[in-house]
């Protein structure tokens, strides 16, 4: 049936209006011309104090105290990366997000918000090397929120990107890890490549892992009931909240309370450290000198969690004794430490499966990481464990539990921690 003329001369009055408003708000959906921008990684360095010992060239985009910056810690090798702490303040002022994070760019490379609302940084000859991937999704603007969230938003200011979504190695106040999601730890203080430790959203709750072949290895999780976290699943959540009135603030993770301050300590951030340790920072930012505090470390006597269990606190094989490292074992008994000293053997480049291929030397009364948080394999008798590490090239090692029979393969050795039991022992593969 054909419309009457009175509804199509209708539709063709309108018609051209709707096209003109959709056209129109097309139109809104770019960024304005007074908040596009374009930064060249050139020039003088900045004169403050920087975590790393960095050098820095700042840029006009930040809400005290975070600021957006160039900076390195090698040579023509520099990140886009969010400071946090005051022009003011005597203290250092500490890194904790990187947009470029393993992928550094060079003297005159170029971070471009442009008007299809695109932040993109880009080497000096155009390479890209990163970006939001937000071109022509409707972005009309650039923010950093007083919480560290650097956002595009459209013209209803909801989130099209955010920084808080894209992890590195810290969680500020208000930022979560979602399942599946992880912290990565910095390679060393210098280098801030992606490092050996990672910091996960597991589904029975929060877990640490240290890189090893074929799969990472645990070293933390929160079946440990000795710091009573219980099997928190889901999103983990960083936050700070008052108490007493104002008097104490409680630093959180998943409701789990990790530190109390005595200042508004909204100003911190949740750190895996390069060692693998699990540190919270609290910035005061009512003082100028010390304003910085470490108000957390997972790995101490205060969490009943031994320094001696983090798997690098004695470097690549070495003795800990009541927190502190005690010597290095070698074929030919125990010498003093050192971290240079203290170096795991090298991996085999071939394995044979004759089973008696390698020669191993014994340490006794130790544990790991590696036996605290996975199960051996048992019961085994020594002979036929020591067969499964000579077979395997990725094996430097194995624990033994002579009472029960239990076997673990070391993939990593790392920090072994004497205990008064001697029939928990470690066979190191010498040859």
């Amino acid at each position: 049936m054909a419309a009457p003329p009175s509804t199509l001369l209708l539709f063709l009055f309108l018609f051209p209006l709707f096209s003109c408003a959709a056209a129109a708000t097309k139109a809104l959906d770019t960024v304005p011309a007074n908040q596009t921008f374009k930064y060249v990684n050139q020039g003088e360095y900045g004169e403050y104090s920087n975590e790393y010992d960095a050098t820095y060239r700042p840029m006009l985009i930040g809400t005290s105290p975070f600021q957006l910056m160039w900076y390195n810690t090698t040579p023509n090798q520099y990140y886009v990366a969010l400071r946090m702490g005051t022009v003011r303040s005597e203290s250092v002022r500490r890194w904790v997000w990187e947009a470029n994070r393993g992928r550094p760019v060079g003297e005159g490379a170029t971070l471009t918000f442009a008007a299809d609302g695109n932040l993109v940084l880009a080497e000096a000859d155009g390479t890209v090397a990163w970006s939001t991937n937000t071109a022509n999704k409707g972005v009309v603007g650039l923010d950093v929120l007083a919480n560290g969230n650097i956002v595009l938003y459209d013209r209803k200011r909801g989130f099209l990107w955010q920084s808080f979504e894209h992890h590195t190695d810290n969680l500020l106040v208000g930022q979560s890890l979602t399942l599946g999601k992880k912290l990565v730890s910095r390679r060393s203080l210098v280098d801030g490549s992606p490092g050996i430790y990672s910091f996960v959203a597991a589904n029975g709750g929060p877990a640490m892992f240290v890189d090893a072949s074929p799969k990472p290895l645990p070293y933390f999780n929160y079946s440990d009931l000795t710091l009573g976290y219980g099997q928190a699943k889901g999103a983990i959540k960083f936050e700070c909240s008052s108490t007493n009135g104002g008097v104490s603030y409680e630093l959180r993770l998943n409701g789990r309370v990790l530190a109390v301050t005595k200042y508004d300590s909204t100003l911190s951030f949740l750190r895996l450290e390069p060692d693998g340790d699990l540190a919270i920072y609290s910035y005061d930012d009512r003082v100028d000198y010390q304003a910085w505090q470490m108000t957390f470390t997972l790995f101490s006597p205060d969490n009943y969690l031994s320094a001696c269990y983090k798997p690098s606190k004695c470097g690549g094989l070495g003795l800990c004794d009541e927190e502190m490292c005690v010597g290095c074992p070698t074929a030919k008994g125990v010498t003093g430490w050192s971290r240079a000293g203290c170096a795991a053997p090298p991996r085999r480049g071939t394995c044979r499966a004759g089973g008696n291929s390698s020669s191993y030397y014994k340490v006794v009364g130790v544990e790991s990481f590696l036996s605290r948080y996975t199960a051996g394999e048992g019961a085994v008798k020594v002979g036929e464990c020591r067969r499964r590490c000579n077979m395997d090239c990725n094996c430097l090692g194995f624990l033994y539990w002579e009472e029960t029979s239990q076997c673990w393969l070391a993939p990593v050795l790392g920090t072994l921690n004497k205990v008064s039991s001697t029939s928990h022992v470690i066979y190191i593969k010498s040859s």
